[in-house]
């Protein structure tokens, strides 16, 4: 199996430059931040809590306004392609003695899948296999076949982004990789409570304990970064860039590169769908 990784304590640099970016886009005269929105009516909210209008705001994840359509859904059940029987090919992988063993279920994501209804749904029948196989790829690779539920050694880990005072550290409190796609850093943390609705900042450790918010801190960052870049067609690589870019794409850890594409090929190869182009970053 590839390297269990946590490969990076999942630094999610990428999704720090967007968050910056929209903390700057937030300074600009045509746009107001708002935590909580609250915005004029010809403004969207972005996904990040900000007031504006354009792609940055009205597009993905955008929560109020005038917010762009979203694609229409198909007609296909994630349960029918996600079966017990495929789920158990992926956890019955993982050592008897992983605790994820006995966290992670079929039911939990499931149950978490139903706060998040274009996952899996948008495209056609293939599109939606191949989001599919790419989503449980990623998990694959980040929990080493639902081994781990925390990265490993993440606690001796710093997280803290100290400039970010929209989402400040809690003292005591760590903010390392946890749950299917190892949510990292106070921003994320903040950024996923507040969608969900747990407290990211105070509570990190939900992510550990509740394992349907575990899954739904999965599918938040899978939708808010990866689900509009693998239905567009872009490639199962550009999926990885978003995830993991800064510290495995561009040569920087082509290993780990080759092994995400590898378990995303695997699934494709069960759902009898071609894995499409742009494999790797």
């Amino acid at each position: 199996m590839g390297n269990p990784k946590m490969v990076a304590s999942t630094i999610r640099k990428s999704l720090f430059l967007i968050t910056l970016a929209g903390v700057l886009a937030g300074l600009l005269p045509d746009s107001a931040m708002g935590q909580n929105c609250g915005c004029a009516s010809d403004l969207c909210c972005s996904q990040w809590g900000y007031c504006g209008t354009g792609d940055d705001y009205c597009g993905t994840g955008c929560q109020e306004g005038p917010c762009y359509a979203a694609p229409p859904t198909n007609d296909v059940v994630v349960a029918d392609i996600v079966t017990q029987e495929f789920f158990n090919g992926i956890i019955d992988q993982a050592d008897a003695s992983c605790i994820g063993k006995s966290f992670y279920t079929r039911s939990a994501f499931l149950e978490a899948l139903d706060s998040y209804t274009s996952f899996g749904k948008v495209g056609t029948t293939d599109d939606s296999k191949r989001e599919i196989a790419a989503f449980f790829a990623h998990v694959t690779h980040e929990t080493g076949h639902f081994c781990y539920i925390e990265e490993i050694d993440g606690a001796s880990k710093d997280y803290c982004d100290e400039t970010n005072t929209q989402y400040p550290c809690v003292d005591g409190k760590g903010y390392y990789g946890r749950g299917p796609i190892q949510l990292s850093w106070n921003y994320n943390y903040g950024l996923a409570g507040n969608s969900i609705g747990f407290d990211g900042l105070n509570s990190p450790e939900t992510v550990a304990n509740d394992v349907v918010i575990s899954f739904k801190t999965a599918l938040w960052y899978w939708m808010n970064n990866c689900h509009s870049i693998i239905t567009s067609g872009e490639g199962f690589g550009a999926t990885t860039r978003a995830i993991n870019g800064a510290l495995e794409c561009d040569g920087r850890n082509p290993q780990t590169v080759q092994a995400r594409a590898q378990y995303y090929t695997e699934y494709c190869d069960q759902f009898g769908v071609s894995p499409g182009d742009n494999l790797t970053c």
